[in-house]
């Protein structure tokens, strides 16, 4: 054991500066740029057409069930056509991360798929725009 004064002073004090370090250490959280939209299908029919996507967490690859889609928009603009746009009605998922949608095709060709949507603890919103075949 240490007579000295000053060397228990100091391991004491080296002691509780590791204690503090390791209590405000906080987990690495993911960046909202960890997020992104996946089509289910490349193609779909012309005419009343069910969209699906997949939220997945590229560091997992894993689905990411319970987002908040908030913002949704298809429209024609790899045709050229952003003014040709279409109504989405977003649908129940059929299983956890998938998120669906009805909408009108009214012709075949390229149409492209807006969305922005929360996932539940992370700030930040995920943005992506998705392009798929419309075919008869």
């Amino acid at each position: 054991m240490t007579k000295n004064p000053f060397a228990r002073a100091l391991s004491a004090a080296l002691l509780g500066a590791a204690f503090s370090a390791s209590a405000t250490i906080l987990p690495a959280q993911a960046d909202i740029k960890d997020y992104q939209f996946q089509l289910v299908q490349q193609e779909a029919k012309v005419g009343e057409a069910v969209v699906a996507v997949r939220l997945v967490d590229k560091r997992t690859g894993k689905p990411v069930p319970d987002a908040v889609i908030f913002a949704k928009r298809l429209d024609m603009a790899p045709d050229s056509m952003e003014e040709m746009v279409t109504r989405l009605e977003q649908l129940p998922s059929t299983e956890p991360g998938i998120y669906r949608f009805k909408a009108k095709l009214s012709m075949a060709g390229g149409w492209r798929l807006s969305l922005g949507a929360k996932v539940q603890g992370e700030t930040g919103t995920v943005e992506d725009k998705l392009v798929f075949q419309a075919v008869k």
